[in-house]
């Protein structure tokens, strides 16, 4: 089987050659577009969650020899929740070469964080069946780069300290908003206002407005020297 250029270029963004390019046409088919003859991903989906799981479970151990499960547990929940994946679907232009139905396509299904998310879990199995365990662990270290030598900042859950900040002191729970949006449809930045009841306002951007809305609160905490 013979690669399009369209996915050639994709596996070198990616930075796996396949041995077996079916996988990785598997991998990127969405459920809109499958049949008796052209499977999804869907199980691909399934076995990359748990490859995905492995490497940065092993990655977050390795990056801080003293933290306690209490600890760990929240940073890899941060490097292996479906906004992750999505943010590094679109940074090597996954959506561009997913392949769905006319009812995804209509309605922007290149751009949706739960359709590139899952359709990267799905590539990381393809990989992990292409060139087996080392190879889906290098390819996902690679592709997650910073996000695991900086989780341990990035797992703090700042929208619930800010909340618990403001309940404590009479507020109520801060409103966040989007108030713009730049770059392009496959990899957008947002960018995010979080007010407090007091007026008091930050903004921040994100790749997904999980994040901006998280750095928004980290802001306000900041303002205030809350924690």
């Amino acid at each position: 089987m013979k690669l399009s250029r369209e996915l050639t270029e994709f596996c070198t963004r990616l930075g796996h050659e396949f041995a077996r390019p079916e996988l990785i046409t598997r991998a990127l088919t969405h459920s809109s577009l499958s049949s008796a003859t052209r499977p999804d991903n869907q199980r691909l989906e399934f076995l990359g969650d748990r490859v995905l799981g492995l490497v940065m479970a092993d990655a977050v151990l390795a990056q801080d020899g003293e933290a306690k499960e209490g600890q760990l547990a929240p940073r890899f929940n941060a490097l292996v929740r479906k906004e992750t994946c999505a943010d590094v679907a679109r940074e090597i232009e996954l959506g561009a070469v997913l392949r769905l139905g006319k009812s995804e396509m209509s309605t922007g299904g290149r751009r949706k964080t739960a359709l590139l998310g899952d359709a990267m879990e799905a590539v990381i199995a393809a990989v992990y069946l292409d060139g087996g365990y080392d190879a889906a662990r290098g390819v996902v270290l690679r592709l997650w780069g910073d996000r695991v030598a900086g989780v341990a900042e990035d797992a703090r859950d700042a929208k619930t300290a800010l909340q618990e900040w403001a309940q404590a002191r009479g507020m109520a729970p801060p409103v966040y908003s989007e108030i713009a949006r730049s770059g392009p449809d496959h990899a957008p930045v947002f960018r995010v206002e979080a007010r407090l009841g007091d007026g008091t306002v930050a903004e921040a951007e994100g790749r997904v407005k999980r994040q901006a809305e998280q750095a928004a609160a980290r802001a306000l905490l900041d303002q205030f020297g809350a924690e």
